[in-house]
């Protein structure tokens, strides 16, 4: 009886957390359909009185959304794609090869992870600067194509895969590449889910690198132009509801299709994201 009490609490605490973790997303749903006067009113309705979804239409129509949403695509897709696979490779390389100073490559690699991301932003300002990628597609995409974090992810998971499996391919002919492609590849898909899902996440949402290296609004990326519905004396709040939920359906999307495989690559590399 004391271990069903004991189940039960827990279960309620965990459910009373995750409902206070829905009720801001619920907040930003009910919100995106209010018309403002009724998003401005104080006190506050949590359900809206007059539900409308001429929001929606109205971000559209204010502002070129289509673009923001599109130039968002062009940058966190190729972006993510590339990281992960950096990542997987360099993870693959630390777990499974034994070569002078890996030990201590792999820890300046982690280390910098220490460093403060404002901390690198005025270099990395500088060589884009320098290489003329100010103001492009290429000035938001390469400077990010690998990752720390994403390295350890890998290696961590990539070294929970026997070396006999890698040892029977290389006896049967196996190119280290075949190895890498036709063998580690499959056995990683939990593992580059869930960091194709940080990654993604992560790029995404990215405010102050586009801020800066962006000047024409032709590459604005979500994040920075949905402030623009916000001036210094008003703010279309109903708007930056609709356009914030709109912006995060991608994510969502994503995770809903890749759970099952974040999860797996969570528990069998102990990350957290």
């Amino acid at each position: 009886m004391r271990r069903y009490l004991k189940s039960a609490t827990v279960y309620l605490l965990l459910s009373a957390g995750g409902l206070t973790m829905l009720v801001p997303f619920a907040w930003l749903i009910l919100s995106s359909i209010k018309p403002l006067p009724e998003v401005m009113r104080y006190p506050p309705t949590f359900i809206p009185e007059q539900p409308t979804l001429d929001n929606f239409r109205q971000v559209f129509k204010t502002v070129p959304f289509g673009r923001y949403y599109l130039n968002s695509v062009i940058v966190s897709v190729p972006t993510t794609l590339v990281t992960v696979l950096t990542c997987t490779m360099a993870g693959f390389g630390f777990a499974k090869y034994r070569f002078a100073g890996r030990s201590v490559l792999f820890w300046v690699i982690l280390s910098t992870m220490m460093i403060p991301y404002p901390a690198t932003i005025v270099p990395l300002y500088v060589m884009a600067h320098r290489a003329g990628l100010v103001d492009s597609y290429a000035g938001l995409i390469v400077v990010h194509l690998s990752s720390a974090f994403g390295i350890f992810m890998m290696r961590q998971f990539l070294s929970t895969l026997p070396d006999e499996m890698m040892d029977a391919a290389r006896i049967d002919g196996a190119s280290e590449a075949r190895i890498l492609v036709q063998i580690v590849l499959p056995h990683a898909k939990p593992a580059m889910a869930a960091l194709s899902l940080f990654t993604f996440t992560g790029y995404w949402n990215a405010y102050i690198w586009p801020l800066i290296v962006v000047n024409s609004e032709r590459l604005k990326t979500l994040p920075i132009a949905i402030p623009e519905f916000s001036g210094q004396y008003f703010s279309f709040q109903n708007l930056i509801n609709a356009a914030s939920l709109m912006a995060i359906a991608p994510v969502l999307l994503i995770f809903l299709l890749a759970q099952r495989y974040m999860v797996e690559g969570i528990a069998f590399t102990g990350s957290k994201g």
